[in-house]
C-alpha cells in the first residue's frame, strides 16, 4: 500500500466533501459518512500515512483519485 505522507486532516475532509460525504459528528476524531460508507479521520497534523491510506480505501477510492481531490 503506498503511503501518503503529511496530509493535513483538514484537508481530507475537504477533499472528502467533493466526492459527497459529510461530517457526521466531531471530537478528538472526525465521523464523515456519505449515507452508505462511515469514515474516521483522526485530528492528527499530520495524518500518519498509512492511517490516510486505510482511510482513503475504504472511502472506495484509490490513491490516485485521492491525490486528484487534494
Amino acid at each position: 500500500m503506498p503511503k501518503f505522507p503529511g496530509v493535513n486532516h483538514l484537508n481530507a475532509v475537504r477533499a472528502f466533501e467533493k466526492i459527497g460525504f459529510w461530517i457526521t459528528r466531531q471530537g478528538r476524531h472526525i465521523v464523515m459518512t456519505n449515507g452508505s460508507r462511515i469514515l474516521i479521520i483522526p485530528r492528527h497534523n499530520p495524518v500518519n500515512a498509512i492511517t490516510m491510506g486505510n482511510i482513503i480505501r475504504d472511502a472506495g477510492l484509490t490513491n490516485d483519485e485521492f491525490r486528484r481531490l487534494l
